[in-house]
């Protein structure tokens, strides 16, 4: 048995009849019955064949840069002090993230079955250009679901699927960022289900998502599991990750998850700070509880009434109002342990990381990187750390320039606005 297919059934041994622990399901329109079915028959009847396994992993090396490298933070490591900090390197993948995992793979299931359109939602826009690129490759029509919020603070990944040939459409209603997306995205598909497939993109949503996107981006933790040996001598102490809906979380923890001795530590978007309503923290705040939305049952940031609250976050792609039932279950089983990083700490994390290491995160990447930064040195030298970079930070020049008072990108964004 590979180690990839012993992973794997770590992975499957999580989900029973579609649910991790008390999480999951598949709360849909009677419409949508079929078209699940179909999909998770495809998914059952190639997700443990090693010869699936083989040509997406194939496909990934020679069109996205897989392997992705892991590179020791030296400089990081030495200037905070304590445990030695590596990072695996899912911003160099093709399109910037690791959401290029996630949607390859399902274009091969969606060859197999035989549509010829792909829809998707995004936040943060990474997801976005991933299906479009995706579809470029694989010859299908696509359209693009986001907030129109996020069209606005992701206007780089926005004009970059207009031009590989994805139709963007923004989304106005409730809050217009990644939970309205995703409603526009289901009623497209309930409409259009014979010769669409919905590239779902992040470990949410009905059964089989959760686990179909894991599946997908477990080739992050299964490389890393190996190069961190190689690299480092030892399996990594903590292991920390941003999480949103907690497709990158799942795919570096999969590698890891028979490893007890292995922290798993995921930092959600603490905003403006937990004791405020301005944030996006579902399993560090007090105030969340058990839903059903969008398919599955999980953790929401959701009022007395059941009605989902605003969320915020510096980062588009960590700003959603549930999480992976998979990474609910991991917390209640205590596998996981979760934290947040307010708005502040990630901007922060981001400029230490940029000027002693030369690396650009994606603001969602730096949630990771500032819990590791906030423990590392409460550890001892010859611990280690691995954080897992999910994405680069091209896409957040604006937002970033802001954030850190840069004066002249300030005038340059008001004179923008004013276009």
């Amino acid at each position: 048995m590979s180690f990839a297919h012993s992973q794997h059934e770590a992975l499957f041994a999580l989900e029973q009849d579609g649910y991790f622990g008390r999480f999951g399901g598949s709360f849909i329109p009677e419409i949508l019955h079929s078209t699940l079915e179909e999909l998770k028959q495809a998914f059952v009847n190639v997700c443990l064949q090693p010869e699936f396994w083989r040509d997406y992993v194939e496909i990934m090396q020679t069109y996205s840069c897989r392997p992705t490298p892991i590179t020791h933070l030296a400089n990081l490591s030495k200037v905070v002090g304590g445990a030695q900090i590596y990072m695996k390197r899912e911003d160099l993948n093709h399109t910037g993230a690791h959401k290029a995992n996630n949607v390859m793979g399902q274009g091969l299931l969606v060859q197999r079955m035989g549509k010829k359109r792909v829809i998707a939602e995004t936040g943060a826009g990474q997801h976005g250009v991933a299906t479009a690129t995706m579809a470029a490759r694989m010859g299908f029509d696509c359209t693009i679901y986001m907030g129109a919020v996020d069209v606005e603070r992701q206007r780089p990944n926005v004009f970059w699927m207009e031009q590989m040939g994805a139709e963007v459409i923004p989304v106005t209603d409730g809050t217009a960022t990644l939970k309205d997306a995703i409603n526009e995205a289901f009623r497209d598909w309930a409409n259009s289900m014979d010769e669409t497939h919905y590239a779902l993109g992040t470990a949410c949503g009905p059964h089989p998502f959760p686990l179909m996107v894991s599946y997908f981006q477990s080739i992050t933790g299964i490389e890393a599991r190996e190069q961190i040996l190689k690299q480092a001598g030892k399996l990594p102490d903590r292991i920390f990750a941003c999480v949103g809906g907690g497709s990158n979380a799942m795919g570096i923890f999969s590698g890891f998850l028979n490893d007890e001795a292995v922290e798993l530590v995921g930092i959600e978007a603490g905003g403006d700070g937990l004791d405020t309503e301005r944030h996006a923290s579902r399993l560090t705040d007090s105030g969340s509880s058990t839903g059903v939305a969008q398919g599955y049952k999980t953790y929401f940031l959701q009022n007395d009434e059941g009605q989902m609250r605003e969320t915020h976050s510096v980062a588009a792609g960590l700003d959603y109002i549930g999480v992976s039932p998979i990474l609910s279950h991991l917390h209640d089983v205590n596998r996981a342990r979760f934290e947040a990083a307010t708005d502040s700490e990630v901007v922060d994390a981001l400029r230490m990381l940029m000027r002693h290491e030369g690396i650009i995160a994606a603001l969602e990447s730096a949630h990771a990187v500032a819990g590791a930064l906030r423990e590392a040195a409460t550890m001892k030298p010859d611990e280690v750390i691995l954080i897992n970079l999910s994405g680069r930070g091209d896409k957040d020049i604006f937002t970033i320039a802001d954030a850190l008072g840069d004066e002249r990108w300030q005038q340059f964004l008001k004179e923008r606005a004013n276009q």
